[in-house]
């Protein structure tokens, strides 16, 4: 056993809670270089350690995923500082808590001791109670250290954005994660009783979640195995970690992005992991469905218009099945969009169309193209000199269809992939059929 853990850090004396309490508080850093995974900010080049070298600590908002050490950074950091810490939740909190936090802090600062104010979760508060903040942070009354899964961005009042440094940190990567397992092993002087495969599939459930993996360690050491478990007994025991995703919040609008550029870039491997992504964690299906229904129009359009067909099919077979049967047919409309031709053309005339329609609403089409209905329409010229094209050889008349104080427009530039190669092709014959009859005198 002592060569087992011969090469594991030396742990700090336990507090009485510490001693008795779940794994994971057992193994709280003590120290800011005890933290693993977010080196990039603890270490000596790091924000963080830059600060606490200085002995000088700004407000700052710490963003990252649950289980990274938010809120065990937050409390070394009034340690190595030397400040009051005093943490409250955003989920648990009012306007009467924060008053009552304030006052206090204020009477301690008289005494010569700032307070550290952590507060978990800091995007749960509403605008207003964000506001009322800023006078006790602007004159030092706190030093804030706020907590958020959330992207700050959207969530955080740009004022209280503006004074404080905003820190992200990263999920724990495989070796941060292999390192907090090492830890619990060596506290409690024991392995777990897990094969090498079974570690490693241990801490990839984990997903980056610090917190989670050392609850299923703590479980896994409560338990007598007569012998090492297996990567399927361990899926056996252990409950599968729901996957984190917020369907109105960023985890959403992530996803959703990386599903619809992946199939813009025509990779139908990674198209389909985000689709997985967000359908096994909760997505509603018909949501995903419209915006696939976005890409074929979008990014793949007359390259090959059965991109179109697909996502609607794809619907209606989702609305006649439903889960989990139907969302087959979302599978193969997302790979037939990964897979097909790429073109914006449609998109990029759509917007210059619609451009130009803003800039010369006003303008009346010639006069040959327009309906008479009544016989003083036919008197003042409308339809005088129509030539109807299926009489015209070729099927093709080349009349002029634009306002007589407008210029031809090039919306619509076809590229050369897919059917849109035939497009152009065809768009490029009218083209030369009009600088034919143009040159001859005819009407165009």
């Amino acid at each position: 056993m002592a060569d087992l853990f011969a090469n594991q850090e030396p742990l700090q004396p336990l507090s009485d809670t510490q001693q008795t309490g779940p794994l994971a508080d057992r193994l709280r850093p003590q120290q800011l270089d005890q933290v693993v995974g977010q080196e990039h900010l603890t270490g000596p080049e790091g924000a963080i350690g830059r600060m606490v070298a200085a002995g000088r600590l700004s407000s700052i908002i710490l963003w990252g995923p649950p289980g990274t050490g938010k809120t065990t950074i937050a409390r070394l950091l009034a340690d190595a500082v030397g400040l009051r810490f005093v943490a409250i939740s955003a989920v648990f909190s009012g306007v009467a808590d924060l008053k009552k936090v304030f006052a206090e802090a204020r009477d301690h600062a008289r005494l010569g001791r700032k307070t550290l104010l952590f507060v978990d979760e800091i995007h749960r508060f509403n605008r207003a109670q964000q506001d009322g903040f800023l006078p006790y942070v602007e004159d030092g009354t706190v030093t804030l250290v706020g907590a958020t899964t959330e992207n700050p961005s959207f969530e955080l009042n740009a004022a209280l954005l503006s004074r404080a440094q905003v820190l992200i940190l990263h999920r724990l990567d495989h070796r941060a994660l292999c390192k907090l397992l090492d830890r619990g092993e060596a506290l409690e002087e024991r392995p777990l009783p897990l094969t090498s495969e079974a570690r490693d599939a241990l801490v990839a459930s984990a997903d980056g979640d610090g917190r989670f993996l050392l609850n299923q360690a703590e479980t896994l050491f409560s338990v007598n195995f007569p012998a090492p478990l297996d990567p399927a007994a361990l899926g056996a025991f252990l409950q599968r970690r729901v996957a984190v995703y917020d369907k109105d919040r960023e985890g959403h609008y992530n996803l959703i992005s990386a599903l619809h550029k992946s199939i813009r870039g025509s990779d139908p491997q990674a198209a389909l992991y985000y689709l997985a992504r967000m359908l096994t964690a909760g997505e509603e299906p018909l949501y995903v469905l419209r915006r696939l229904t976005r890409a074929a129009v979008e990014d793949i359009g007359l390259a090959d218009p059965q991109a179109l067909v697909q996502c609607i099919a794809a619907k209606d077979t989702y609305d006649f099945l439903g889960s989990p049967e139907g969302e087959l047919a979302i599978v193969q409309a997302c790979l037939y969009l990964a897979t097909a031709p790429k073109s914006n053309a449609a998109y990029m005339a759509h917007k210059a169309a619609w451009r130009s329609a803003r800039e010369t609403g006003s303008l009346m089409p010639p006069q040959n193209i327009l309906n008479a209905p009544t016989k003083l329409m036919k008197q003042i010229g409308y339809g005088k000199g129509y030539q109807y094209d299926h009489d015209a050889e070729g099927g093709f008349s080349g009349d002029n269809y634009w306002p007589e104080e407008m210029t031809p427009q090039a919306f619509y530039k076809p590229t050369d992939r897919g059917l849109e190669k035939r497009i152009s092709e065809r768009m490029a014959w009218w083209d030369e059929m009009r600088g034919q009859r143009r040159s001859e005198g005819e009407p165009v």
